[in-house]
């Protein structure tokens, strides 16, 4: 993974870690939006699922940040697993992953449909490899999870910050794949604010095609019926049939060597979103449940 030095960042101190995790929490989860509207009955779920998660969110990422660089990162990518696996877990999310055999050696792109919050924990809790993930800057300021994040190598993303933004952005892309390290991006951009499949963006895909690594589709379902993107927590069901997600991972697609960069990313773009709502209907379909799987 190379050499691992403390990021600028990192030292800046609590402040400021403190400061953008409130606005990130205000932004992202529903309580800091809700506030008053909440019954003591949800009040009292949401403090039973999150607050176990922050306490183990801490434990994996002080593992990560202390432990990672003196194992040249092996041991953050098992802290990351493993903090997926067991919050996942803690929260009664059954997953399902179906595709494996479709993941090459090197580097690639993951390129998954966004439906929740709880997204990352169950792609990290279902994805091969040392994947890095491609995630919002203000991510990256949260405490421990932010910490871990940067210091394995993930990469920041400013959303809705014009083109110098987007072309930084796809040039850390492009290292990430030259290094050939699987890149995981949410080419949406953000969640869905309905359940539906939003437009893709360009750049992982030109990034791709810079590099002629290929594009592993992934359809994410189930996620958005357990915690949309207005929901304080994941619910109170705990049957495995109410709580199922499943995880498909497509076969690759490789960049059209017979289009100029713009027209190649554009058809990787459409031919990737293409395949994720083709894996996206097969799961709502009656047989896509009976499809053999690997529980995770």
């Amino acid at each position: 993974m190379g050499t691992f030095h403390v990021p600028a960042r990192m030292v800046i101190g609590p402040c400021m870690g403190l400061k953008n995790t409130v606005e990130w929490a205000r932004s992202e989860w529903g309580i800091f939006r809700k506030g008053g509207e909440m019954g003591w009955g949800q009040r009292g779920r949401w403090l039973k699922q999150w607050v176990p998660f922050g306490t183990r969110t801490i434990g994996w990422g002080v593992l990560s940040i202390t432990i990672g660089p003196l194992t040249r990162g092996a041991a953050s990518t098992w802290a990351a697993k493993r903090w997926s696996q067991s919050s996942a877990k803690s929260i009664h999310i059954y997953i399902e992953a179906t595709g494996g055999e479709n993941v090459p050696e090197g580097g690639f792109v993951y390129a998954s449909n966004h439906e929740s919050l709880i997204d990352i924990l169950v792609l990290g809790a279902a994805l091969p490899g040392d994947f890095k993930w491609a995630t919002k800057r203000s991510v990256m300021n949260i405490p421990f999870l932010g910490w871990h994040l940067r210091l394995a190598g993930h990469v920041p993303v400013d959303r809705n910050q014009g083109k110098s933004a987007a072309v930084a952005a796809t040039e850390a892309f492009e290292g990430v794949l030259r290094n050939d390290k699987p890149l995981l991006v949410f080419p949406e951009g953000t969640r869905t604010q309905d359940g539906k499949l939003r437009a893709f963006k360009n750049g992982a895909f030109q990034a791709a095609v810079m590099t002629g690594k290929p594009v592993l589709p992934v359809a994410l379902s189930g996620t958005f019926t357990l915690m949309s993107r207005d929901e304080v927590d994941s619910g109170s069901g705990k049957s495995r049939e109410d709580r199922l997600v499943t995880v498909q991972i497509g076969r690759p697609l490789y960049p059209s060597t017979e289009l100029d960069e713009l027209e190649a990313a554009t058809d990787l773009r459409d031919r990737t979103r293409t395949a994720v709502i083709d894996m996206l209907a097969a799961a709502s379909a009656p047989e896509g449940a009976a499809v053999s799987a690997r529980l995770v």
